[in-house]
């Protein structure tokens, strides 16, 4: 799944292309817009909230989409080939007289109106990359429920938007605490919430997803998909489970030795 940094970048690149700039073209490959045309309207700005992305259009219009899963937005200059899947995969297409906007494998397609936007992301939690990003509003809501686990009460948008597992498992590493350590026995929360957001800020201008500060392949991570390998900084086996429950269950990776529970 997409992190929060992933769509950030995502977002800032559409809005350099297209901010500012008359839709020449749109084609919505979904059957509740399929016969929607925004010919001729401007975008005005495309901004990141948590894992949603907003692009705002003239006449208090609002695409919201989100990638949960795989989905992903690929810009081609026009006459350029596609490469982001096959044609079927696409959902999206907004295109301007220097870019093509191409929403693949998005499983949320929505036409809003501008003040609706609080429908669509009005309970999520502090956005970790927003510029209204709040700390004190994130600790208090993590700490309302304090029998939680963690590494759950982490990746609850309603807490705190953005982290997704990658940085969960690392962040976690990082502080030395079990993904099953309550919150309210975590010592230093304020701690956890900034390793993240740190390396989130770290990350969030190239795709690249690097915690270890070695952008080598293989060497990015500390935990993270590295189940059945010695731990990077005591030797032990990294160790893999599902946390949380099903369907919102998540693999969690961790050390045993450096992270007891």
């Amino acid at each position: 799944m997409p992190e929060g940094d992933t769509v950030w970048l995502a977002g800032r690149r559409l809005h350099d292309a297209l901010a500012g700039h008359r839709l020449v073209g749109t084609d919505f490959r979904v059957p509740q817009l399929a016969t929607t045309d925004l010919t001729g309207r401007v975008v005005c700005e495309v901004v990141s909230r948590g894992k949603h992305l907003l692009t705002r259009i003239d006449d208090d219009l609002t695409l919201h989409t989100h990638f949960r899963m795989d989905g992903t937005w690929h810009l081609y200059r026009p006459g350029d080939r596609w490469r982001g899947g096959p044609d079927w995969q696409v959902r999206v297409v907004l295109s301007t007289d220097q870019w093509q906007a191409v929403g693949y494998r998005l499983p949320v397609v929505d036409l809003i109106a501008r003040g609706d936007e609080h429908r669509v992301v009005g309970h999520l939690g502090p956005d970790i990359l927003g510029s209204d990003w709040d700390l004190d509003e994130a600790l208090r809501r993590l700490a309302a429920d304090p029998d939680r686990e963690i590494g759950e009460a982490l990746l609850d948008q309603r807490n705190l938007a953005g982290i997704g597992n990658l940085y969960k498992a690392e962040s976690l590493f990082l502080a030395r605490l079990s993904p099953w350590r309550r919150v309210g026995d975590v010592p230093d929360l304020a701690g956890v919430v900034e390793n993240a957001r740190r390396l989130l800020t770290i990350n969030r201008r190239h795709p690249a997803q690097v915690t270890t500060g070695i952008n080598r392949r293989g060497q990015e991570h500390w935990v993270y998909e590295r189940n059945g390998k010695p731990c990077r900084r005591c030797r032990t086996m990294v160790q893999v489970a599902k946390q949380g429950a099903a369907p919102f269950d998540r693999l969690t990776y961790w050390c045993p030795t450096c992270q007891p529970a």
